[in-house]
């Protein structure tokens, strides 16, 4: 209408002023209502070609979307484990910080599992001093069996001396059963070394390998422990909790709640602009937000990101093949917006619906001088005409209270 108006002006007046003041023809009498289109045909036809020029650039060159929102995410309160609940923390719209306890799950599987932990590892340590028992009996054991083979040895040699000698106080079969005991006597020895290897062999590798075994099930008896204990991942809001002791909850069949995190969807708005604007939006282009969370409120933007992927070009691997026809509705292109001053866009609510403009600047472009002076003219009217574009925001955000209040019959 804007645009319209402002095309007639330079258009149909001039042609009315020329039939008016130079053809001396009179509204109501040369000029009625059944030869307007004939009288005024020239500025009728040049309104609304240049109208169409003008609504086309402006939409063009300074795209808007009706919408745009500050998107936020959840996070779903679920158990590692499934169980009936025991203990309740918190309340719904309760704020929490990351790592403060929610609710617990009955845990009387896994503390009978840390209590079985526990025993296991007291059983090893008292092995343990068991072994060393037997490393002391084995010492004294091959204490004893040496000294009993030094005094076979001894025997032995000395009978054997007496031998050699020619005495007749020594008998064969004595050496024979001296020799015999000697060596029964050594092999008692290794036998006895044998065994304080098995008992050193146990305190070094065996029991330490059980105790580290027994140490392992321990945590991982406390970790299902803790598993129990749900607790919030990050600093946020408790929403939608009305959990209660003896409820049921199961990671797969029953969350618990959701946890909307505090910083989530603030200072970041997303808005959605047609395709012809791919070639127009770049980062760092300055706009215009208006929610009606905030009526009456213009907030200035800057473009931060374009989103490089149209979302209805994806596919996924299916049994069939894609039919590019049943594509019938084209995506949009995802702009991320940001408040161009801090502070502007704290009172917003995340997840508000809003409206966004983004126009184009060409100041830089015609301060080169090589320009031609048409390219200068084209670049300035460009510009010129955001200023309707600005002017038509705000009076669909003065007009959002009366559209949504009264004539949407809420």
């Amino acid at each position: 209408m804007l645009e319209t108006m402002m095309c007639a002006l330079v258009t149909v007046l001039p042609d009315y002023l020329f039939r008016r003041f130079v053809q001396g023809k009179r509204i109501g009498h040369e000029i009625t209502l059944f030869t307007m289109w004939y009288e005024l045909r020239w500025g009728l036809t040049t309104c609304a070609i240049l109208a169409l020029t003008v609504i086309t650039t402006l939409f063009y060159f300074h795209p808007s979307s009706s919408a745009a929102a500050s998107y936020f995410r959840t996070v779903t309160i679920l158990p590692q484990l499934g169980g009936r609940v025991s203990e309740v923390y918190v309340t719904n719209n309760q704020e929490v910080t990351a790592g403060q306890p929610i609710f617990r799950i009955e845990d009387f599987t896994q503390t009978a599992q840390v209590e079985a932990a526990h025993a296991q590892i007291a059983q090893v340590q008292a092995s343990l001093k068991v072994a060393q028992t037997d490393l002391a009996e084995a010492d004294a054991g091959i204490a004893g069996a040496r000294a009993a083979l030094d005094q076979a040895l001894e025997d032995l040699e000395r009978n054997t001396t007496l031998r050699d000698q020619g005495s007749s106080a020594v008998r064969l079969t004595e050496i024979e059963r001296l020799e015999n005991l000697a060596a029964e006597r050594e092999a008692q020895v290794v036998a006895a070394q044998s065994q304080r290897a098995a008992v050193v062999q146990q305190i070094e590798e065996l029991i330490p390998a059980q105790l580290a075994s027994a140490n392992a099930q321990l945590d991982a008896a406390l970790t299902e422990l803790d598993k129990t204990v749900i607790s919030a991942g990050v600093t946020g809001r408790v929403e939608q909790f009305g959990l209660q002791v003896g409820d049921y909850v199961s990671p797969l069949l029953r969350p618990a709640g959701i946890l909307v995190p505090s910083h989530s969807g603030h200072d970041r708005f997303q808005a959605a602009f047609n395709q012809l604007s791919a070639q127009v939006i770049k980062p760092g282009m300055i706009g215009e937000l208006g929610c009606m969370t905030k009526p009456f409120t213009v907030i200035p933007v800057v473009v931060v990101q374009v989103q490089d992927v149209i979302p209805s070009g994806q596919i996924r691997p299916s049994d069939e093949l894609r039919d590019v026809q049943t594509n019938t509705h084209p995506g949009s292109i995802l702009v991320y917006l940001e408040p161009l001053y801090k502070g502007m866009a704290d009172k917003i609510p995340p997840g508000s619906n809003c409206l966004a403009n983004v126009y184009t600047d060409n100041h830089a472009k015609l301060e080169d001088e090589n320009l031609g002076f048409w390219d200068k003219a084209f670049l300035h009217v460009v510009d010129t005409i955001g200023v309707v574009h600005a002017a038509g925001l705000r009076l669909r955000l003065i007009l959002m209270p009366v559209n949504t209040l009264v004539l949407s019959g809420h």
